[in-house]
């Protein structure tokens, strides 16, 4: 209207490359020393951070939960208090150890003539109440509910009896005193009449605190196979577990009910091409749930279908190349793990070569591809022999979703930028020198996620040794990791010792 002319319409500034993370080690739980044997129930089997990442548990093989608490001040504190203490704000977490309790104990199924080991499969933390903290966890058969919380100790203070009634040193129980009184032979004080007066402990409450550790339900006999995920529902009262062929939905507090909504059994059994290897719910749609399989797909059900949920809502996989296929295509294709991003996105699943990122709002492959051990390829003959390529490694992402993780053999974990701009490959070892096995990878150009561009990053490939040139250790692999919910922090199982870095 006054002229003026109308600005040029400019163009977005491009994204500025990520700066790769310094990846630095932290902390050490349970360290092994040198020479120093591993004993087979110490061995880690479960890590998971709660919602807040203010806590972290472990599971071991020997049926016992781990519990750390953050103690750091960023956490406790308020940055006035913390800049007052001339305390650095901007300290890594930390954490200490909080306390342990015996989970599940080795059973016996007499019907089935079957061991059921005390081995701790998944460890899931549900919603805090009242300052307690609830937690699920399982082995291969049952499910616990526990609750953990600090109780103040009681203690007895004194004896309600008087003291100028007590006898005299050296007197003997029925002996008189105090004139016509006379003491019974459980100590209490026979007054005239006839009636004793009972010795009853005052019990006071001590400023004193304990952890108590109490198993509030027990979730049994709905498996038949053995259970290998669970997962609560973002309404904070259901849970689901899968077993190799079915998928159960509990309510938190019905121990002796569930409901069967997905069953991938046949009636002929001979008829069966593909079990359930992986579950979990979407972080904040209650209806939603996605579960993998030994194909190398992944399914995604929305529970508003119908009661039993026969029919997927999406189908994710991806379709080998023509001529490609071998002996181990299947096989190296199964699905060991799948999380869902924070914001429900996205969908990390783990293969035995490789990580996927799946977007899901498009269900016609994966958006990056990230190659794990591709040194291992030609060896995966010698991998089928000695059972390592049925090894189940387990996956994380960041919660800003820019990263993802995942272990290998030796010991070591690989940590992939999936964010827009990024191309770093970073190598760790699980060990107080986390970098001694880091390489310089080529930088590639990488696309946003935004783009559904499907990306294939590469790690060094050398056949017969590994990403540092040395020979690889196959008795040693990292299966086990977690990322914390807001902080650059991992949390990573090597045997029974509990390593932890951050950036």
């Amino acid at each position: 209207m006054n002229g003026a002319a109308a600005p040029e319409p400019t163009e977005a500034p491009a994204p500025s490359p990520q700066v790769p993370l310094d990846w630095r080690f932290s902390q050490v739980f349970g360290e092994r020393g040198a020479g120093e044997d591993v004993q087979d129930v110490d061995i880690i089997s479960a890590i998971e951070f709660n919602k807040s990442g203010h806590h972290l548990a472990t599971g071991d093989r020997g049926g016992r939960v781990v519990l750390f608490e953050r103690t750091d001040a960023k956490d406790h504190v308020s940055r006035k208090d913390a800049e007052k203490a001339d305390y650095s704000i901007s300290r890594h977490p930390e954490f200490r150890y909080k306390t342990e309790f015996q989970s599940h104990e080795p059973e016996f199924d007499y019907l089935k003539s079957l061991e059921i080991e005390e081995k701790i499969n998944k460890i899931k933390w549900c919603q805090e109440t009242n300052g307690a903290s609830f937690l699920l966890s399982t082995n291969d058969k049952t499910i616990k509910f526990w609750k953990v919380q600090e109780k103040k100790v009681k203690k007895i203070c004194e004896m309600n009896m008087n003291p100028s009634n007590a006898p005299a040193n050296g007197s003997p129980a029925g002996s008189t005193m105090c004139g016509s009184s006379a003491r019974t032979p459980n100590g209490g004080i026979l007054k005239p009449g006839g009636l004793p007066l009972l010795r009853l402990p005052v019990v006071v409450t001590s400023q004193e605190t304990s952890l108590a550790a109490n198993c509030r339900r027990v979730y049994a006999h709905a498996h038949d196979y053995h259970i290998n995920s669970i997962s609560n529902n973002s309404d904070g009262e259901t849970f689901i577990s899968a077993d190799d062929l079915r998928i159960n939905l509990w309510n938190l507090e019905i121990s002796n009910q569930s409901f069967n909504i997905v069953d991938v059994k046949p009636t002929n059994m001979e008829d069966l091409t593909e079990v359930i290897t992986s579950a979990e719910f979407h972080p904040s749609h209650c209806n939603t749930l996605a579960y993998s399989s030994s194909k190398g797909s992944i399914r995604l059900v929305d529970l508003r279908q119908s009661a039993l949920c026969d029919t997927h809502s999406k189908l994710f996989e991806q379709h080998e190349a023509p001529g490609s296929r071998s002996f181990f295509t299947e096989i190296i294709a199964s699905i060991s793990d799948i999380k869902f991003s924070m914001d429900g996105r996205h969908i990390l699943s783990r293969d035995y070569m490789t990580l996927k990122l799946w977007d899901v709002n498009m269900d016609s492959g994966p958006v990056a591809t990230f190659q794990v051990h591709e040194y291992l390829r030609p060896k995966l003959c010698d991998l089928y022999e000695n059972d390592s390529i049925f090894d189940k490694f387990e996956c994380c992402q960041s919660g800003d979703g820019l990263r993802v993780a995942t272990g290998s053999y030796s010991n070591i974990f690989r940590v992939f930028n999936c964010g827009a701009g990024g191309s770093e490959v970073t190598t760790l070892e699980a060990t107080r020198n986390p970098t001694r096995r880091q390489i310089q990878n080529p930088a590639r150009p990488a696309r946003s996620l935004g783009s559904l561009t499907r990306v294939v990053r590469r790690g060094p490939e050398n056949t017969g040794i590994d990403a540092n040139g040395n020979s690889y250790d196959l008795s040693t692999k990292l299966l086990h990791l977690a990322w914390h919910p807001s902080e650059n922090l991992i949390a990573c199982a090597a045997a029974n010792s509990l390593y932890m870095y951050y950036a």
